[in-house]
């Protein structure tokens, strides 16, 4: 796959994120999107706890997952991209995938509440989804935008990113959960009445160990959130309560469109 050498800057946030991310043994966050009502049309609200899974790019392999990959899947993506873009997996049956794909926009806003840290972290921007098959339009615009995002690092090579795949980066977040987890994408669809007789296959408690699972995969998503503001506040003291934003401020240049800088203000709190 083609990529700028740059990509967008890296993000000033990042740092003290990370650092206080690292108080969280499980990380996750807040997940807002706004669904409409089917007779009205009305916004509404919708939010939901989801699992952090780390920058995209930068997939930190649980041991068991990565042995997996060695054994069953000719191995992992080469270690060649970096970027600021959160993500988190989900179902493609679950609610908030189509209150995702219903906005023009792909809009989306997370919270991170770090106790330990006393801090809480806002997110916005925009959420692509990937897992699909390849030849599909969706797919192919997902991975376009999320391809303005990413960074190659400096040691890496043509040769690498010629072995990079956006197939393989998916089976890495697959193989990165427990089957059990991997099983829940054969739970009945999610949501509906339980007096409805859904396909046999689909059952709870079931453990998937192939990371090819036809039924499971083809329910399987990524979701990748390319950041545009992060709203910080530090709640340490609060007699001395410090807030941040940042905001993206792309500049438009470059064929990827993904160049740009960060504005920092320090604002009330």
């Amino acid at each position: 796959m083609a990529t700028s050498s740059s990509g967008p800057a890296p993000a000033p946030w990042r740092a003290p994120f990370e650092e206080n991310l690292s108080k969280l043994e499980d990380p996750y966050f807040a997940v807002s999107t706004v669904a409409r009502d089917p007779a009205t049309g009305v916004a509404i609200p919708r939010v939901r706890y989801c699992g952090f899974r780390g920058f995209f790019g930068e997939l930190k392999l649980h041991p068991s997952a990565e042995k997996q990959l060695e054994d069953e899947d000719g191995g992992k993506n080469p270690s060649i991209f970096e970027s600021d873009m959160l993500s988190f997996t989900t179902d493609v049956r679950m609610g908030k995938v189509e209150q995702l794909t219903q906005q023009s926009d792909g809009g989306i806003e997370v919270v991170f509440w770090i106790k330990e840290a006393m801090t809480q972290w806002r997110m916005s921007g925009k959420a692509f989804i990937i897992g699909d098959a390849a030849d599909q339009k969706h797919e192919q615009d997902a991975r376009r935008e999320i391809q303005r995002g990413l960074r190659r690092k400096q040691n890496s090579s043509d040769g690498d990113e010629k072995q990079w795949s956006w197939e393989k980066e998916v089976t890495m977040y697959f193989a990165n959960h427990s089957p059990v987890m991997r099983g829940t994408f054969k739970n009945p669809p999610p949501g509906r009445p339980i007096t409805e007789n859904p396909d046999p296959t689909l059952k709870l408690g079931q453990k998937v160990t192939d990371l090819h699972d036809p039924i499971a995969r083809r329910h399987f998503r990524v979701v990748v959130i390319r950041v545009e503001e992060v709203d910080r506040l530090d709640l340490v003291d609060h007699a001395e309560s410090k807030r941040w934003r940042w905001t993206f401020v792309s500049d438009g240049h470059g064929a990827d469109g993904g160049d740009g800088r960060w504005e920092e203000v320090e604002v009330w709190p």
